[in-house]
């Protein structure tokens, strides 16, 4: 065999061994770019696994200020806050979305009494409140748009009242960010950021986060009215770039690793902090795979991490946090 003819092009020269490969390294993941979702229910003492997400449970408020403390612990900067309402708190006007007693408003006030160190993000969204386990309000079958957005600001203004750090708007409703951002300036809440879910896309992947939230069995219909279709790239960047003009602080692409492409047209094209979800149905493969020894767990956890980071995220939500951020200390 003839000896390669330009030696000055072996590629192989920096994957030789571990420190060239670190050396060399162009994208890194840190457990700074995490954030923690956690499923909240009644109760005390009361961790419920979810079936359809392997490792992942309910906790009452008592336990997720414990999984705030493990957080904490762990370096992970944030936490975000999902709830499963009592069936029978849910009705087709959604008041239980901004009682300030709610599951979502108790953990609030819980954890910033606890640890008051880590940042404390809610899901702005009516599903988990609404009998018919739609994002808005439903007339004759139709979601409504702006009585909707009027029902989200008064939920968003519930939750900081209560002491949330971020918002979380994943409701899709046109013209919800510049609202809330207008009520929570006049109500004195300047330094409440809003994530928006600003490329939320109807997908397939949701089905094991509306098992763990109690949508599944409610929902009536699909969210495609509002939800975008995974066929488009060009809208999600008009709703981007429509989200942060109206006052969002931070964006997100949803879900995560069907859509790279997304995350990297949005932080290529705005340089605002980019997030990504790494949904349920996406963590359910991971790890129910990892689960029946078809790949290496571990392995294909942080490889999915690193490529939120290469398409451009400054970080992801995902079920894995705690995980990943053990596996980063250990590094």
């Amino acid at each position: 065999m003839q000896p390669i003819a330009s030696p000055d092009h072996r590629f192989r020269r920096l994957r030789g061994t571990a420190p060239l490969r670190d050396l060399v390294q162009e994208t890194r993941l840190s457990v700074k770019d995490l954030i923690w979702p956690v499923f909240v229910r009644d109760g005390v003492a009361a961790r419920e696994p979810v079936a359809s997400m392997p490792g992942v449970a309910r906790l009452s408020v008592d336990l997720v200020v414990e999984a705030a403390r493990e957080a904490e612990g762990l370096g992970i900067p944030a936490i975000c806050l999902f709830p499963y309402t009592d069936p029978a708190l849910k009705t087709l006007d959604c008041a239980e979305a901004w009682n300030p007693g709610n599951l979502t408003n108790r953990a609030i006030r819980a954890i910033k009494a606890a640890v008051p160190g880590i940042a404390v993000m809610t899901d702005v969204a009516l599903d988990p409140y609404n009998a018919l386990g739609q994002d808005g309000l439903v007339v004759e079958g139709e979601v409504l748009n702006d009585e909707t957005v009027e029902a989200l600001v008064k939920m968003a203004m519930a939750q900081a009242d209560a002491g949330a750090d971020i918002l979380g708007p994943s409701d899709m409703m046109d013209g919800r960010i510049g609202a809330m951002r207008a009520a929570l300036e006049a109500a004195g809440h300047k330094q409440v950021a809003i994530l928006s879910y600003a490329a939320k896309y109807a997908s397939a992947f949701y089905g094991p986060f509306r098992d763990a939230v109690g949508a599944s069995g409610v929902l009536k219909g699909d969210k495609k009215t509002y939800q975008m279709n995974p066929g488009n790239s060009d809208e999600a960047l008009r709703l981007v770039e429509r989200d942060l003009r109206e006052g969002a602080d931070m964006v997100m692409v949803k879900p995560g690793m069907p859509y790279l492409d997304i995350c990297r047209r949005v932080k290529d094209a705005f340089g605002a902090p980019t997030f990504a979800y790494q949904v349920s149905g996406e963590y359910a493969m991971i790890a129910g795979a990892a689960e029946r020894g078809w790949i290496k767990g571990e392995e294909a956890m942080m490889e999915s991490l690193l490529a939120f980071k290469r398409a451009g995220c400054d970080g992801v939500l995902t079920y894995f946090a705690p995980a990943a951020a053990r596996v980063l200390r250990g590094a």
